[in-house]
């Protein structure tokens, strides 16, 4: 969770309380001179190995003066906790190091031990840019083009220019086609998806694919049942269809792995995986399958 100034809780244990709730939270600072979005990657990667306990996250993106900086130290000093930070700033991190120090707040670069390692190798220091890795450059227009092409095939959309995608996602619904696609568009990758219904054969084109990697998803039928009824519940539908029923979704499951089996195409089981898990395998199938097109 991410806590601003204005809505952070004070942390007061009552009686008998302390104990716990030191074991149980603590304020962690992340101090950038860009968007924070590496701090909060890393802090949170390294935060979930440590069950049971929660950080008070408080971000601070685009620290560039000195007078900016003054404000954060006065957020640190009211609540004291681990400090992690990318300034590029030399002037700036040691300020930050140095107050750090006295309030007893350990602080650590994130940016330091990697330009260090850089530095060693390629025998050049770096140039302090701000936010370098934010620049309007060809890498970061391809992934605007990428979600600009995965919005507009989304969900079976403009199903006749599938060629002039990387990737197509099928699956019976909810198996997280479409927060998948747009995590694949955010890398730079132009994604597809097309939903499975029942009774309804799949677009024609599909058998005619060369350059896209096409990849089935499936998860375990109690798992859709479940997020189809939690979606039917929020938008105040009736659950008593086949659209929820165990028997009717473990067909569907079914007779989707035996298309993907019938075509070729590899399967990933979504039943236990995050986004990002999906996301990484697809990508390594991608790698594989570009290998193999440019063999031919």
């Amino acid at each position: 969770m991410v806590m601003r100034k204005k809505d952070r809780p004070a942390i007061r244990p009552g009686p008998g309380e302390a104990e716990r709730s030191v074991r149980s939270y603590f304020h962690l600072h992340l101090v950038s001179d860009a968007t924070g979005e590496t701090l909060i990657a890393i802090s949170r990667a390294a935060a979930a190995q440590y069950e049971g306990v929660s950080a008070i996250e408080h971000v601070y993106p685009l620290v560039r003066s000195q007078v900016q900086l003054d404000r954060v130290l006065t957020e640190i000093e009211t609540a004291p906790g681990i400090v992690l930070y990318t300034l590029v700033d030399t002037a700036l991190s040691s300020k930050l190091e140095e107050f750090c120090a006295q309030v007893g707040s350990p602080s650590m670069s994130i940016l330091n031990p990697i330009l260090n390692l850089f530095q060693s190798y390629l025998g050049a220091a770096s140039s302090a840019r701000p936010g370098a890795q934010h620049m309007l450059n060809a890498e970061y227009f391809k992934r605007i083009d990428a979600m600009n092409f995965t919005m507009m095939h989304d969900d079976g959309q403009m199903t006749d220019d599938l060629e002039s995608a990387d990737i197509v996602l099928l699956g019976v619904s909810r198996t997280s086609k479409t927060p998948t696609s747009i995590y694949l568009a955010n890398r730079g990758v132009r994604t597809a998806n097309i939903p499975l219904v029942p009774g309804v054969p799949p677009p024609p084109d599909l058998d005619r694919l060369k350059k896209p990697l096409v990849v089935g998803l499936v998860a375990a039928p109690e798992r859709i049942v479940q997020i189809r009824q939690n979606r039917l519940l929020s938008l105040n539908a009736s659950d008593q269809s086949a659209y929820v029923d165990h028997d009717a979704v473990a067909a569907e499951i079914s007779t989707s792995r035996k298309l993907f089996a019938r075509r070729g195409w590899p399967v990933i089981d979504v039943t236990r995986r995050s986004i990002e898990e999906t996301a990484a395998a697809i990508l390594d199938l991608l790698r594989d399958h570009r290998l193999k097109f440019i063999a031919m």
